[in-house]
């Protein structure tokens, strides 16, 4: 293996850099006021699929998919697909989210239930943020260390990545985010495909690949006892509650024109990240087959370092500068995320914790705490980034924080007799299960029930203590808080009838051409709530009747999902 960095790889990388920074930075001569700086509204569809697909797709995905896969096999490819059976339904989430005219999902719960539970909100969000910067900042840098040898140690990495993409969100705003998205969004689709045709090529393809790798399972998109089908159904119904409490996803969706922008980016903009996550699983078990012929001990290899060292072997010798490509485009997946979290955190604290204490501020004064707040946020990033042991234990944190919310935003939308009381305590009680399946007494409890065995209750796993078998730990807590909200909400005060009529009358009423929206959570002057068929009422549910084009943009997205497994399973086969 080659070590360090070219002086072609090293000056790929700073023009890079330089350039995307200055880029950031330009763009903030279009923010003239704090809307500006939160959400635009004002892109196309090919800007708003490069936005889904760089803010959702990061390098700490390829180095937790590359690593699950050289462990595992190719089951590994399920801890991003988790969210392929979510696809279809972004069709129809990302009108309604459009539709709400707001600047934050926290406005929506304001308007929905009470300023309150759009503080609890806020507050969740901003953590949620942090937790997904420090693991998308930890994955990135683990891999430049790998990348260059060792030449970037990961304690180095972090702070410069951080550095940058601080200047030009803080600067330009979700603007910003979104036009350096573009470039970053073909960088990082560079950076997902460009190590497949050497290291197939080292290992004879997929045949060589299957004479080299003897254990069934590892050729297995399911694998029995760790990534089986309930592993598979838990994760993709965690990650479906938790996708509409993500706090980036109101800029995901909200940014473009008209609904149809936001609809074609968010559900587009995902399928090329599911294309993306077959290269990177591909890259793990080619990396399997590439050290056993080399007569590696593969147990003894950090999984972890895997997708650099393959970048770092192959890369130089096929053109000097590559490898600096390469590094480009893993910063700039990384960037493109971070950016874009770092402002819908630095919205969810300015417009419903400050702008609601401190009132009558002008602009300028709005925008300066934005910046500061971007700012501290991602300084929790970083502190998360130094504390979590690795990338996969990074992940399933920030997957479980979402959903808490989550599941509060789905009672609120789907079901008029959600109350403010309900909303808590789901929130709290999906967390207090959460942490009752991580303590020791609760483990040694489950241990001991005589189906634990059966159920596969308990993961154990070499050299680490006895754990709740993840779908169980999801399955706990997302039950809990559901009959929680439910029967608390049945038992206390109800939402007032005026205030649920504006909220529903959002949902229902597409937006205008030309729509000029004064106050978040509002309709436009001149703009009358629409009439909808609604398809269930009965127990106070509010389910409305799909429209054709809805329908059409499900029935593809399902198809789509199909098309991917099918061709993936071919492929792996050949």
């Amino acid at each position: 293996m080659t070590s360090g960095l070219s002086t072609a790889d090293a000056a790929v990388l700073v023009v890079y850099l330089v350039g995307i920074t200055a880029l950031g930075v330009w763009m903030s001569r279009r923010v003239h006021n704090i809307a500006d700086f939160f959400m635009p509204r004002r892109f196309g569809k090919t800007m708003m699929i490069t936005h889904a697909f760089g803010t959702g797709t990061a390098s700490d995905q390829a180095v937790v998919v590359a690593s699950a896969t050289f462990k595992g096999g190719l089951s590994g490819i399920w801890y991003q697909w988790l969210w392929l059976f979510a696809t279809p339904f972004y069709w129809l989430i990302a009108p309604i989210m459009r539709r709400f005219r707001a600047v934050t999902t926290a406005d929506v719960l304001t308007l929905r239930y009470n300023r309150s539970v759009g503080v609890l909100f806020a507050l969740v969000g901003i953590a949620n943020m942090c937790v997904k910067i420090g693991l998308m900042l930890i994955g990135s840098a683990v891999l430049i260390e790998s990348g260059t040898g060792g030449l970037v140690r990961t304690n180095l990495a972090i702070p410069v990545i951080t550095v940058l993409f601080v200047i030009y969100g803080a600067a330009g705003g979700l603007s910003a985010a979104i036009v350096t998205d573009f470039i970053q969004g073909i960088l990082t689709v560079v950076f997902s495909v460009m190590l497949l045709p050497p290291i197939f090529s080292a290992v004879g393809g997929m045949g060589g690949i299957r004479q080299s790798v003897l254990e069934p399972g590892m050729l297995s998109l399911v694998a029995p006892g760790r990534i089986g089908v309930f592993f598979i159904i838990m994760m993709a119904v965690q990650v479906l509650v938790g996708i509409i409490a993500q706090p980036f996803i109101m800029g995901v969706c909200g940014a473009g024109k008209n609904e149809l922008d936001g609809r074609v980016g968010f559900m587009v903009g995902n399928f090329v990240k599911r294309l993306c996550t077959i290269a990177w699983c591909l890259v793990g078990i080619a990396a399997v087959a590439w050290y056993m012929n080399r007569g590696v001990d593969v147990s003894k290899v950090n999984p972890d370092m895997v997708y650099g060292n393959v970048a770092r072997t192959f890369l130089p010798r096929m053109m000097p500068g590559l490898l600096g490509v390469f590094l480009a485009a893993l910063l700039a997946g990384v960037m493109s995320s971070c950016d874009s979290f770092m402002i819908s955190a630095a919205g969810l604290f300015t417009e419903n914790i400050y702008k609601p204490a401190v009132q009558g501020r002008s602009n300028r004064h709005y925008m300066l705490a934005a910046r500061i707040t971007a700012v501290m946020v991602v300084a929790g990033g970083l502190a998360f980034a130094y504390w979590t042991p690795d990338v996969l234990t990074a992940l399933k944190v920030w997957l479980k924080i979402a959903p808490m919310m989550g599941i509060a935003f789905w009672m609120g939308l789907l079901w008029r007799r959600g109350t403010v009381a309900g909303a808590w305590a789901a929130t709290l009680t999906g967390f207090a299960v959460w942490f009752l399946t991580t303590t020791k007494a609760f483990i040694e409890f489950a241990q001991g029930l005589p189906f634990a065995g059966s159920l596969n209750l308990i993961w154990i796993e070499a050299g680490k203590e006895p754990s709740i078998y993840e779908p169980w730990v999801i399955l706990f807590y997302m039950v809990s808080a559901t009959l929680a909200g439910i029967v608390v909400s049945l038992v206390t005060k109800r939402v007032g009838e005026e205030k649920l009529d504006r909220f529903y009358a959002l949902t229902r009423t597409p937006i205008q051409p030309g729509e000029r929206i004064e106050e978040p959570c509002t309709l436009p002057d001149g703009v009358e709530p629409a009439p909808r068929r609604m398809l269930l009422t009965a127990l106070g549910l509010e389910i409305p009747a799909p429209s054709r084009v809805s329908v059409i943009g499900f029935i593809a997205g399902w198809l789509g999902v199909a098309a991917l497994i099918g061709g993936f399973v071919l492929l792996v086969r050949l």
